[in-house]
């Protein structure tokens, strides 16, 4: 087990390289000139290099990465060009919103997806099964922004029950953050609860079939202690796989969802920086994205080792 993982382990350290260099390659090859946004348009081009100067545009881009890669993998990020903040305490601010949303997120999706998948499974072929198949359709096939405006209509215009937009820190009160987090965070889980959804039941369908369930239903076991102990537990792999694949999915609606109800987070500070072209905050902000991608695949694959004795061996 311990060589699988050690593996998986440095497999992941020409992934974060590869990424790297494409994150800072592509803002750099892409048009647009961040000192020209800074400068103005009444600026002239002594203005423009002179701005190119001092945000260290002027070199090289090989030299550029070298010195940026260096200085990342000792935790600076440098100076964000539009904020003139550091880029580290810029992203200290805004974590907390968006590692709140994601969680909150990924634990109404899994709470919800995973027993109506396998209620879903079990049932084949009733109302519930097909209910719960059309909403998956329906859960694919809207965009999560249009989801978050309807939220917004019904439940905080018409019926008052949440807040339009805005967030509230952990810090400020428990009830508060969480009261202001269910709409965008079951805005966001939609999405995945079609996925997850249908995921169980394919996984659970295919279970059922196995010779070890009916056995333990030969044996008088309950339908319930055989549907979770005997049928989900050994189609956990694939839907966990599955849930570890959503979040790239959910790094992207974050953006959106972030967006749409005024939440200070990662996703805002990335359109705000792509849109001033701040090269710092963007590359720092995709790394970060992109390290915890990889670090949950890597979480994933371990659970993989817990949930099936034969990868382990």
């Amino acid at each position: 087990m311990w060589g699988y993982l050690g593996r998986r382990v440095l497999s992941t350290i020409p992934v974060v390289l590869i990424v790297a260099v494409l994150i800072f390659m592509m803002l750099r090859l892409t048009p647009g000139d961040p000192a020209s946004v800074i400068a103005g348009d009444a600026a002239t081009t002594a203005d423009v290099e002179e701005i190119r100067a001092k945000l260290g545009l002027s070199g090289s881009i090989f030299s550029q990465f070298f010195i940026w890669i260096g200085h990342a993998m000792q935790g600076d990020f440098g100076e964000s060009f539009f904020y003139k903040k550091t880029v580290a305490s810029l992203i200290a601010d805004r974590l907390e919103p968006t590692l709140a949303l994601s969680t909150l997120t990924i634990i109404l999706a899994t709470v919800i997806a995973v027993p109506l998948g396998t209620l879903a499974a079990y049932k084949q072929g009733s109302w519930l099964d097909r209910g719960v198949m059309g909403l998956s359709v329906a859960g694919f096939s809207v965009p999560v922004f249009v989801i978050g405006y309807v939220l917004i209509y019904v439940f905080a215009l018409k019926l008052g029950w949440f807040p339009v937009q805005g967030y509230q820190r952990l810090s400020d009160g428990f009830w508060g953050f969480l009261h202001r987090l269910i709409l965008p965070s079951f805005a966001l889980a939609i999405v995945f609860i079609a996925l997850l959804a249908r995921m169980t039941r394919t996984s659970v369908l295919e279970v059922l079939n196995e010779d070890y369930v009916r056995t333990a239903r030969a044996k008088g076991l309950p339908n319930l202690k055989v549907l979770v102990f005997h049928a989900l537990r050994n189609a956990a792999v694939p839907i966990v796989t599955v849930i570890g694949i959503s979040v790239a999915t959910l790094l992207g609606g974050v953006v959106v969802t972030e967006s749409v109800f005024n939440i200070p987070g990662l996703g805002r500070l990335t359109v705000d920086a792509v849109l001033a072209r701040d090269y710092p905050t963007v590359q720092a902000v995709i790394l970060l994205f992109s390290l915890a991608y990889v670090f949950i695949n890597l979480v994933i694959d371990v659970l993989y080792t817990v949930l099936d004795p034969r990868i382990r061996y």
